[in-house]
């Protein structure tokens, strides 16, 4: 596995883009399915922007000052991703809006890999150096241990409330 802080966030969102394809190919009557692979998703999610709000966006928010802009506007991302996790597990996937809400995550998270991928990464690589990268990627590592696995655990709940309240 890559000690490379971007290769690192890159492979989270391969296995986030399987899981929702997953989702869309599921059929209809699917509710069993459906429910596991959002289960799955929200798992995945929690621990990413976890992640990537506690080590990625305060390292690169302080080490390249002109894409503060774009780290704030990724923390409001991840909070409507947070909102739209902490809903979704605590319904059912029988429930109507549920394969609605799914799909709002889907894009709104899809719309912020994407916008990652071609836009930010590039520029946090140009901009740090090859340590640097490899230093934040072992941290996140690190973090990913401990790291929470579903939006209502504490350390999910206060990353939801800080930023509500800030």
């Amino acid at each position: 596995m890559s000690e490379d802080a971007i290769v690192i966030l890159k492979d989270d969102h391969k296995v986030v883009r399987s899981l929702f394809a997953k989702f869309q190919n599921a059929s209809d009557g699917a509710h069993a399915t459906r429910g596991r692979l959002v289960d799955q998703m929200i798992q995945e999610l929690t621990v990413h922007t976890y992640i990537e709000n506690e080590v990625m966006y305060p390292q690169v928010r302080e080490l390249v000052p002109e894409l503060e802009q774009d780290v704030l506007e990724s923390f409001e991302e991840h909070h409507v991703a947070d909102v739209l996790c902490m809903e979704l597990a605590m319904m059912k996937p029988t429930d109507e809006r549920f394969v609605a809400k799914t799909m709002v995550l889907i894009e709104n998270v899809t719309h912020h890999m994407d916008e990652e991928e071609n836009d930010w990464f590039p520029q946090v690589r140009a901009a740090l150096s090859r340590s640097q990268l490899k230093e934040i990627g072992m941290a996140m590592l690190e973090l990913k241990k401990t790291a929470p696995r579903h939006p209502a655990q504490p350390s999910a709940l206060k990353k939801v409330a800080d930023a509500l309240l800030s």
